[in-house]
């Protein structure tokens, strides 16, 4: 069994919570800038010291509200200040804070307060506050709701402006290490989300030994990151607390549309984000290139920076003609792409889907370190991550310290140590089937070089066997389909069959840029774009480029891309854009017989 452990570099503080880490920061740098937030066309500072005030006079309402120590309260909001304020104001008041996606459907939020059982819900508008309406009939426990954009949180101060500062400190003080600080739900992506119990040291021991280890990423002076990604999510929650330990100031930008502008006004020094952004980020420059004539110079310049990159990364001598081509391309390409991003971001951390090594070499040669890393809700998001100085593109890292992971026989991924949840909420069943002994199984398979750089190649039950009876990862073939600009998601199928094939859905966001550069009305819908042959013969180089890097048996031979899109609202995606495959091979079950309706003997056959 291959097992790779580093100890903690932090001694542990069993009795620590979550609010002792802003104590530190503000005890250490009470003038420190924490968070930045909007004001007009630029952003006003929030100081360590002012977040702490407002954090304790919101905590004091939540009290006269109400609120007890240990009591669970649900909270619904997009990536903004206030997410961050309202989480470390719940946890001064002693509460446990239930985050809820905020797109969730009325079904899910009422699923996730009723198993969780909580008294109150603080929503941010109006369309959340809707949204609850419809699930309170389900809700006979919650006795209060709160509405941000209504005022509430301002009357919430007002109220409690007659609680004592010993009351606080008190309930702040209640929680050891051991204690619950959040119930996070899973994404439901197999079934009825379960409620991971992540506990005050899963986040203070994670974030103080993290600190070390990324110390180039967030320790150095004047480092800050804009957070995009939707804060009730464990990857983006866990480094909101990292940030506040480390003395990162954050901003937020909920609306992604808007991301470049903001990454212009406010020059992140790091970035937090998914594969898919990367991928966009990409598409977006090539297809604009494209649009404006230098469609050729820009793919030049992408396949210099991959070569320049890998032979880096190798230890190579780069030839004298790259070196050439890589310093035109960085006056012509890289400098303008760096400077989209703000012009100074040199480190991007990547989670929860496989990034590829064409990305991580690209975004390398811009100067942007992209550190990929591995950790589910269970273990408080990361477990291995690449590190500034020890990084291996195409892999997701070695493991932090104070965390152990193994390869059970069968290459599964389990991990132990400081970041592991306690339990899944009420459902020992689950819990017990998670576990052996003190690791978590984590349902990936996974495989180690000799340095303990970890590689993820699956999920344990995506993993499909043909009637010839080979095995196939789906990941392998999906995530360079979908590098593709046109492709919005992909699902490979074949379980039990003679041949592996394809789903294939769109990009409404990229294929009206497409089309147009290839001659084609941009306003083509998606249905006419699906049957379209310069569509299809877009999607079949892309399939013809994923499977060059596997078996004949493996590979790819016939696709149909539907006449929709998949989407969190048709019950297809996750609230993190992850595919709920058993829903999709359920829902598209018709579409998939007909990919084998018809034998084939050749590679790559579409479907008609």
């Amino acid at each position: 069994m291959v097992q790779f452990e580093v100890p903690a570099i932090v001694p542990a503080d069993p009795q620590a919570n979550v609010t002792d880490l802003l104590v530190e920061r503000v005890k250490a740098t009470p003038d420190l800038a924490l968070f930045a937030v909007p004001d007009g066309a630029g952003w006003r500072d929030i100081t360590a010291a002012e977040f702490q005030r407002q954090v304790i006079a919101l905590a004091k309402g939540l009290v006269a509200g109400g609120i007890e120590p240990g009591d669970k309260v649900g909270f619904i909001a997009r990536t903004t200040y206030e997410w961050t304020l309202v989480d470390f104001a719940l946890f001064y008041a002693g509460a446990v804070m239930v985050p809820i996606y905020e797109t969730s459907s009325a079904a899910q939020i009422a699923w996730n307060l009723a198993d969780s059982g909580a008294v109150a819900v603080i929503t941010e508008g109006p369309e959340h506050s809707a949204r609850l309406a419809e699930a309170r009939a389900d809700l006979p426990l919650i006795r209060t709701a709160w509405e941000m954009h209504n005022g509430d949180l301002d009357r919430l101060v007002a109220e409690g402006a007659s609680v004592s500062d010993d009351e606080i400190e008190r309930r702040r003080n209640i929680a050891n290490g051991a204690d619950i600080a959040t119930l996070i739900y899973t994404s439901g992506s197999t079934g009825r989300p379960k409620g991971c119990v992540l506990t005050h040291s899963n986040f203070v021991e994670l974030a103080r030994n993290s600190a070390k280890s990324l110390h180039e990423v967030v320790e150095t002076p004047g480092a800050s990151t804009l957070l995009f990604i939707t804060t009730a999510h464990v990857f983006a929650r866990f480094i909101s607390i990292l940030d506040i330990h480390a003395g990162v100031k954050t901003g937020h930008q909920p609306d992604t549309k808007q991301l470049l502008p903001a990454l212009g006004s406010f020059k992140p020094t790091f970035l937090l984000a998914v594969p898919r952004v990367f991928e966009k980020v990409y598409n977006s420059a090539e297809q604009k290139a494209e649009a404006g004539g230098k469609g050729k110079i820009f793919r030049a310049a992408a396949k210099t920076a991959i070569e320049h990159s890998t032979l880096l990364q190798d230890g190579k001598k780069i030839p004298l003609g790259t070196r050439i081509k890589f310093a035109l391309f960085d006056r012509l390409v890289y400098s303008k792409l760096r400077e989209a991003m703000g012009g100074r971001v040199t480190y991007a951390v990547s989670g929860s889907a496989p990034l590829g090594p064409r990305l991580g070499h690209f975004f390398h040669s811009l100067g942007v370190t992209i550190l990929e890393g591995y950790g589910l809700t269970e273990t408080t998001a990361p477990a291995t991550v690449n590190l500034a100085n020890k990084s291996k593109i195409g892999t997701v890292g070695p493991v932090l310290p104070g965390v152990g992971i193994r390869l059970a026989e069968d290459g599964e991924v389990e991990v132990r140590g400081i970041n592991v949840f306690k339990e899944y909420w009420r459902n020992a069943e689950a819990t017990a089937a998670a576990f052996d002994g003190d690791w978590f199984k984590t349902g990936d398979l996974g495989s180690f070089d000799d340095e303990g750089f970890l590689t993820i190649t699956g999920r344990k039950k995506e993993i499909i066997v043909t009637a010839g009876g080979k095995n196939v990862a789906p990941a392998g073939l999906e995530d360079p389909i979908r590098a593709n600009p046109i492709v919005g998601q992909v699902v490979v199928v074949g379980d039990q069959k003679p041949f592996i094939s394809a789903l294939v859905t769109l990009d409404p966001e990229m294929l009206p840029t497409w089309l147009s550069n290839n001659g084609l009305p941009a306003d083509m819908s998606l249905s006419d774009a699906a049957a379209n042959e310069a569509v299809r013969a877009e999607v079949q180089r892309a399939i013809d480029e994923a499977n060059k890097y596997v078996s004949r048996a493996e590979s790819i031979r016939k696709f149909t891309i539907l006449p929709s899109e998949w989407t969190e609202a048709s019950g297809h995606l996750t609230p993190k854009m992850s595919i709920k495959r058993n829903v999709i091979l359920a829902d598209f079950a018709g579409e998939i017989e007909e990919l084998y309706a018809v034998p084939v003997n050749t590679t790559n056959v579409s479907l008609s």
